[in-house]
């Protein structure tokens, strides 16, 4: 990214963040992605390599540092690139302020909706023992797709795992995305049908505490005049 040659503590951000791409590769760090492949599961539309490219060069910035790990490396925030949340987190919330709408189905894909999901997991309320979810897209182009939680580590499969399904979830891609935003509340997508669950009682109702939901919910409810706290 070529520099703006402007004595100007905004350019200078700007410099760090601004270009495309990036502020969502920062989202995704800070949501707790470290690996190049839960960078890249995140960010639907990228290329490989103009990640590479836009990690090297937060790298050299000193927003992020590559770490080796037994299995290779991974990225990591510097303390800079820490101090980034508030200003990812208050870009989020202006936009919900001032620009707030309705998803759309080209906005809303599956895997990367259950995928944002998995991270968003209350380990204090996961069950003891794995617990295999299924989602079941209905809509235009249904799919399936399988949540393996476990506290110590969930997956998103797009092929079946090999376990038997413990509760199936049954909705569109963007009824569901309505509930993780925040835009309509848990009970409210059961109660209308527009999210249906199947399984044993004690997981099914046990589901909604899992889930943290979206970080920019609260904003989102506060928006819409909603009270901030209900799931």
């Amino acid at each position: 990214m070529k520099e703006y040659s402007q004595y100007c503590p905004v350019a200078l951000a700007s410099s760090v963040f601004a270009e495309r791409w990036t502020p969502l590769i920062i989202r995704e760090l800070v949501l707790g992605a470290r690996r190049f492949n839960e960078i890249d599961r995140g960010l639907p539309g990228i290329s490989r390599s103009l990640l590479k490219q836009r990690l090297e060069h937060l790298e050299r910035k000193g927003v992020v540092q590559r770490v080796a790990v037994p299995a290779g490396h991974e990225y990591q925030l510097t303390p800079a690139g820490r101090d980034l949340e508030g200003v990812i987190t208050a870009a989020g919330e202006w936009a919900v302020r001032w620009m707030f709408s309705e998803p759309e189905p080209r906005e809303v894909d599956p895997v990367t909706l259950t995928w944002w999901m998995s991270r968003r997991l209350v380990t204090t309320e996961l069950p003891d023992h794995r617990t295999i979810v299924e989602f079941d897209y209905t809509g235009e182009d249904p799919t399936r797709i399988w949540m393996v939680i476990e506290r110590r580590e969930t997956s998103v499969c797009t092929d079946p795992p090999g376990f038997d399904n413990d509760v199936v979830v049954t909705t569109e891609p963007v009824a569901l995305m309505r509930v993780f935003s925040g835009i309509v509340t848990y009970p409210h997508a059961l109660a209308d049908g527009s999210l249906a669950l199947t399984g044993p009682s004690h997981l099914t109702r046990a589901v909604p505490r899992w889930f943290a939901w979206s970080p920019f919910a609260p904003a989102v409810r506060q928006r819409l005049g909603l009270d901030a706290s209900h799931p």
